[in-house]
């Protein structure tokens, strides 16, 4: 990485496409398409002319842009046969060379003498001008036997047409026994089985045709035979490549083109799509080593994605080092907008970037889309912020995960990374933190069952000494204060807690309990109502909710004798006291109904456990055989009938409502 040599040394990696850009996914991500055929029998050099005479195949130089239509063209990077090719034309501004091609990167297995291609027609068409250094062009005179286009053909062998093809072995339908299938056409008697002399040209057209149509899956394990026939053809570990990362499987995409270019060095196809899967990988430095290798013209909008890339990085190690971490967050959303959206060393600096903004929730979520990343590893020698890349994400977990109070995994993280990268200041610093914040809790927690609570305050302490940012270890003294009946500082330290983690439940369900026993009734009240509403079917904090409400009424000199008691429903059988009851200030609800009705019965349950689930609004029920002065009152003529009443008026009516709307309709009302 030019410049910075550190986020530390290295700007690291990410995700989108096997290119950085979503509209280039389909081009860099796709085996090279371009193929010439195999002939099935070897031709020779030597034609028949149309009038019996022979033509030597010659091959012109020039480099005119028209040529004939047999002609291949000689690229700056190397193609190998059958090899899905994004682009027809040169790189503009190289040179044409000719081809020469490695064992291992033939069109066919077979060895034998160099090959000579032939045209797309035998028509005897030409190239229209030719001056030096222009692509061979198999010149073929006129003849009646016309071959398919785009033939290769050796030299020094017997032409055969397929019109003129002459046998004397019979075609027999095969038995169905072998491995060619049921049905396959064997030439008589000496036919091979598909699958164990396969052609691995053949293997590799046809996974070719797979990734075209988008089944990645079953064009992998086509390669993977045409791999297990030649392992040393680059084409194919290159085309393997591009399947594994259409399926997601990043770090064996990377490997298998590593392979490649192992293979062949100079095989620029191989080296654009490393580079592709290094930005994914958010690895800058890698991207720039594969494009803009020798000899090949790098693309100058990949360029431009590289340096993004850089700078976002950059960017976001400067607002680490300053604590910036809204910053931080910003820059590597860029950097993954530019397609590095695979990089687990981004995503954990976007985790603790969270966790130092006390998003803890967010920070956990981040870590748990490292784990669902395709694993792989990148060299010892990249860094991130002074760390080694796969250490720096381990760093972070163990901090996320003493934040949530995962102790036992945080000492496991912590450790792994001290072992990749044993002489890391930071990393050592957070290990001893880690293994004396977990001793303290797990003395604390001895003390606690044993009830020795002064005790258990001294050693939750002491792990605060060395993680002040512990929600856990504060929400746990918090419970000792209680029991030692000091209900300030269990108050203050809930209070610490709910800042690092403001949804920490049991921190909230402790404060109210404390403010509760200082005669707090409004805070106790609202926290009450806070759990609630994340705890709606808790009978417990229902019921501590309607307690801290009713003293909250007699703390005002409120009347609370039409209160009801949490999870009753109140039967009313006089229209004296119905009027009364749907008087009284607030939501009141009223559920007419008929003893022996089975709808009646089916749906009174629900209503028992609204009415828990919603202590502030008023639950009456009316039997209307019972009552009938109510009944006739209020004009009930079916049942199951729920009226909502607002602070005395009637708002609503539902005859026989489902569960769902009845419970709907009265969250639109409540206060």
């Amino acid at each position: 990485m030019s410049g910075r040599q550190s986020f530390d040394s290295q700007t690291p990696r990410h995700r989108h496409s096997l290119s950085f850009a979503s509209t280039d996914h389909i081009e860099m991500n796709k085996p090279d398409f371009k193929q010439l055929d195999l002939l099935a029998s070897p031709v020779s050099p030597l034609l028949p002319t149309h009038n019996g005479s022979t033509a030597a195949l010659t091959t012109t130089s020039g480099n005119s842009s028209t040529s004939s239509a047999g002609s291949v063209s000689s690229k700056s990077s190397t193609h190998f046969s059958g090899e899905f090719s994004d682009k027809t034309s040169s790189i503009p501004g190289s040179v044409s060379t000719n081809r020469n091609l490695r064992p291992g990167h033939r069109r066919s297995v077979s060895a034998g003498p160099p090959l000579i291609y032939s045209g797309s027609s035998f028509s005897g068409a030409t190239s229209s001008s030719s001056s030096s250094s222009s692509s061979p062009v198999c010149s073929i005179p006129t003849t009646t036997n016309i071959l398919p286009s785009g033939n290769i053909c050796p030299s020094g062998k017997i032409l055969k047409t397929m019109g003129l093809r002459t046998s004397n072995k019979t075609d027999t339908l095969g038995a169905g026994k072998g491995n060619y299938g049921h049905g396959s056409i064997i030439r008589g008697g000496g036919g091979a089985k598909l699958g164990t002399t396969a052609d691995p040209e053949e293997m590799k057209k046809a996974g070719n045709e797979m990734y075209k149509r988008g089944n990645f899956l079953e064009a992998l394990a086509l390669y993977d035979k045409a791999i297990s026939i030649s392992p040393e053809n680059a084409a194919y570990r290159s085309n393997r490549s591009a399947a594994l990362a259409a399926v997601g499987r990043l770090g064996e995409a990377v490997k298998e083109c590593e392979e490649a270019v192992r293979l062949d060095p100079g095989y620029s196809r191989a080296h654009q799509r490393l580079s592709s899967l290094y930005l994914r990988l958010g690895l800058p430095d890698n991207v720039r080593r594969h494009l803009c290798f020798p000899g090949q013209q790098s693309d100058p909008a990949e360029l431009l994605k590289l340096q993004l890339l850089e700078n976002h990085i950059n960017r976001c190690a400067d607002a680490r080092k300053i604590g910036d971490w809204k910053t931080v967050i910003r820059e590597i959303d860029a950097a993954i907008a530019v397609g590095a959206d695979s990089s687990p060393q981004l995503i954990a600096c976007k985790a603790e970037a969270f966790l130092k903004l006390h998003q803890i929730d967010d920070s956990d979520s981040c870590l748990s889309n490292i784990s669902n990343l395709e694993k792989y590893t990148p060299s010892s020698q990249i860094r991130y912020f002074g760390m080694v890349a796969e250490a720096y994400a381990l760093f972070v977990q163990a901090q996320v995960e003493m934040a949530l109070g995962r102790f036992e995994n945080a000492v496991s993280a912590a450790e792994k990374a001290r072992r990749i990268d044993y002489n890391n200041v930071e990393i050592a610093v957070v290990l001893n933190n880690v293994k004396m914040v977990a001793r303290a809790r797990s003395q604390g927690n001895d003390f606690f069952n044993a009830g020795r609570y002064a005790e258990a305050c001294s050693a939750y302490g002491e792990g605060l000494k060395y993680d002040s940012s512990s929600s856990v270890l504060y929400c746990n003294r918090a419970v000792c204060w209680s029991k030692l009946g000091l209900w300030e500082k269990s108050v203050e330290d809930c209070n610490q807690a709910l800042r690092i983690q403001p949804n920490y439940l049991k921190a909230l369900l402790r404060r109210a309990a404390s403010n509760a026993k200082l005669g707090r009734w409004t805070d106790a009240v609202r926290d009450y109502e806070l759990l609630r509403k994340e705890l709606p079917g808790d009978n417990e904090v229902a019921e501590s909710l309607h307690n801290a409400q009713v003293a909250l009424k007699k703390s005002r000199g409120m009347g609370v004798l039409n209160m009801k008691i949490s999870g009753e429903v109140e039967e009313i059988s006089s229209l004296e006291r119905f009027k009364t009851a749907i008087s009284t200030p607030g939501v009141s609800v009223v559920h007419f109904k008929v003893a022996t009705n089975e709808q009646c019965e089916e749906i009174s349950p629900f209503v028992n456990l609204l009415c828990v689930r919603y202590p502030s609004i008023h639950f009456y029920k009316v039997d209307v055989e019972e009552s009938i002065a109510v009944g006739k009152a209020e004009s009930i003529r079916m049942v199951p009938t729920f009226k909502i009443y607002k602070n005395g008026n009637k708002v609503k009516e539902m005859i026989s409502p489902t569960h769902q709307f009845l419970e709907d309709s009265l969250r639109n009302y409540i206060l």
